[in-house]
C-alpha cells in the first residue's frame, strides 16, 4: 500500500476544511434568512386584531362615618349599569369589604348600589354580591364592581427583534421592508376606538326604512322637482351672493 506524500495530505485535509467551513457559512445563511422569512410583511399580520373577553370594574370608597354614594359615585354605579346592559357577558360581580372599621357605612352604600341597579333594569341574577378580607386593613378598602365584556386588542407594541438601520445582519433594510414595530399602534388604537368588536368581522345589518320619508322623495322625482331638502335658515351661514 503506498503512502501520500505530506504535501497532499495536507491539501486534502485543507480542502476538506475549506468545504466544511463553506456548509457551515451556507447553513448560516439558510438558517438567517428562514428566521427572517418568518416575520410577515403586512402589519395586520405581525399584529392582529384579537377578540377577547376583558373585565372592566369600579370602585367606591367608602369612609368610616358615612354610608351612602356621593353624586360623583352615583354617576359611577349608573354607568356601569347602563354599560352593562349594552355589552355585559356575565353577571356584575361586587366585591364587599368584610371584617373592617368602615362595615357599617359599607352596608349602607351597598343598599344603594343595589336599588340603583335595579332601578336602571339590572335582573337580581345580574348581580352576585360576595365578600372579601383586605389583605391590609389599615387602607381603606373600597367596594368594586367588576363586570366583563368583549373587547378587541392588539399587540403588545414596542418590540425591536432586530436593529431598523443600516446593517449587514438587517436584510430588510436594504430590501425596504417595513420594521416589526411598524403599523402596532395603529392596530392598538383601531382595536380600542372600535365601539363593537363584532364589527370587524361582520357587517351590521340594515334598519328599517323610513317609508314616509322615501313615500315623499319618490313623488318629488315622479314630478320632476328637485329631491333636495329644503332648510329654511340655510342662507343665513352663506357669507356673500357670488355666484348666483
Amino acid at each position: 500500500m503506498t503512502k501520500r506524500p505530506p504535501q497532499i495530505r495536507g491539501r486534502a485535509i485543507g480542502f476538506g476544511g475549506a468545504l466544511v467551513g463553506v456548509a457551515l457559512a451556507l447553513a448560516g445563511c439558510q438558517h438567517d434568512e428562514a428566521a427572517t422569512a418568518s416575520i410577515p410583511d403586512d402589519y395586520k399580520q405581525r399584529h392582529p386584531i384579537a377578540i377577547e373577553e376583558q373585565n372592566r370594574s369600579i370602585v367606591v370608597f367608602v369612609g368610616h362615618a358615612r354610608g351612602g354614594l356621593t353624586a360623583a359615585q352615583r354617576a359611577d354605579v349608573m354607568g356601569v349599569a347602563s354599560a352593562w346592559l349594552h355589552e355585559g357577558t356575565g353577571a356584575i360581580r361586587i366585591d364587599v369589604p368584610s371584617g373592617t372599621p368602615n362595615t357599617r357605612p359599607v352596608a349602607d352604600t351597598m343598599r344603594e348600589i343595589e336599588a340603583m341597579l335595579a332601578a336602571a333594569g339590572v335582573p337580581p341574577r345580574g348581580v352576585n354580591v360576595r365578600p372579601y378580607q383586605p389583605e391590609d386593613k389599615r387602607f381603606l378598602p373600597p367596594i368594586r364592581l367588576t363586570y366583563s365584556k368583549i373587547a378587541a386588542v392588539a399587540g403588545p407594541c414596542g418590540l425591536w427583534p432586530e436593529d431598523i438601520g443600516p446593517s449587514m445582519k438587517n436584510k430588510s433594510w436594504f430590501e425596504n421592508k417595513d420594521y416589526y414595530n411598524y403599523g402596532c399602534a395603529y392596530q392598538r388604537n383601531l382595536a380600542a376606538m372600535v365601539d363593537n368588536p363584532s364589527d370587524l368581522e361582520q357587517p351590521r345589518p340594515e334598519t328599517p326604512t323610513y317609508t314616509a320619508r322615501r313615500t315623499a322623495a319618490f313623488e318629488k322625482y315622479r314630478k320632476g322637482t328637485p329631491t333636495a331638502i329644503a332648510y329654511p335658515e340655510a342662507d343665513r351661514a352663506k357669507l356673500s351672493d357670488t355666484g348666483k
